[in-house]
């Protein structure tokens, strides 16, 4: 048998759990950021100069 106190205390966090569950929720419609074109990602890639680095041992 559980102690009062221990009874207690689960009766509280399971009140607890339920009023946060039913609380209202307010979502944001927040703007999607607009993806990177394909030929616009190319084109950066080309501007880049390509570099090579030669270790010589």
């Amino acid at each position: 048998m559980l102690d009062a106190y221990i009874i207690e205390q689960i009766r509280r966090r399971e009140e607890e759990r339920r009023r946060q569950s039913e609380r209202p929720v307010l979502e944001l419609p927040l703007p999607t950021p607009p993806e990177p074109r394909h030929h616009e990602v190319e084109a950066e890639a080309e501007q880049e100069p390509k570099r090579v680095i030669v270790i010589d041992l």
